[in-house]
């Protein structure tokens, strides 16, 4: 009998193993029909796992970046870099200083496959009341 290449997620270290997949196939330079329907997959069963498991919910956008940022063992320097900003401005935003912009919500939630609203909830910044980016 055949095994499948792909279950349904059971696990954490199954689920952070299927988003790796899902990250390098979505970077992978040849796209073919079988790869695009391999990502469809692994989308579907990622995205049917948060929604079981309220995998961000109780975070708000600050402490999901933060546990993101942990879990992917990245910097503010690289974050910078991918939102293309200063490190100065990250650690504002990781230090409730600063809210996210629509662009940096657009471009985290692309890099690390979540839907936008992960990180377009409202949270206190200090001294302010409440964010919306």
């Amino acid at each position: 009998m055949e095994t499948l290449k792909y279950k349904v997620i059971t696990s954490e270290k199954q689920y952070f193993q299927y988003c790796d997949i899902l990250e390098e196939l979505v970077f992978s330079k040849k796209k073919t029909k079988a790869l695009e329907d391999e990502i469809n997959l692994l989308t579907l069963l990622i995205e049917t796992y948060d929604k079981q498991h309220s995998f961000f919910k109780e975070s708000d956008p600050v402490q999901l970046l933060k546990s993101l940022m942990k879990d992917h063992k990245l910097k503010a320097l690289h974050i910078a870099g991918l939102l293309k900003v200063s490190e100065g401005l990250v650690s504002d935003m990781l230090n409730y200083k600063k809210g996210f912009s629509k662009e940096s919500i657009r471009i985290l939630a692309e890099r690390f496959k979540l839907r936008q609203e992960a990180f377009n909830r409202e949270y206190n910044l200090k001294g302010k009341k409440k964010n919306a980016a």
